[in-house]
């Protein structure tokens, strides 16, 4: 799984503290992967891949 970086929490002086969630389009076989094998698993096949996740042409990772 995907560790979280800066770029994906954002902490206000050990007072407050939020994770950005980045919402993407996800084809039908992905959403249906993400709930058999978990979001971890999923991200790690966007990872792995040489794919633009916000094109909404691009062709499943499933």
């Amino acid at each position: 799984m995907r560790s979280t970086t800066d770029f994906d929490v954002r902490d206000w002086d050990g007072t407050a503290r939020a994770r950005i969630l980045w919402p993407l389009p996800i084809t039908e076989a992905e959403k249906d992967y993400r709930r058999e094998q978990g979001l971890g698993e999923l991200e790690s096949l966007f990872d792995g891949r040489a794919v633009n996740p916000v094109g909404l042409q691009r062709p499943s990772v499933v």
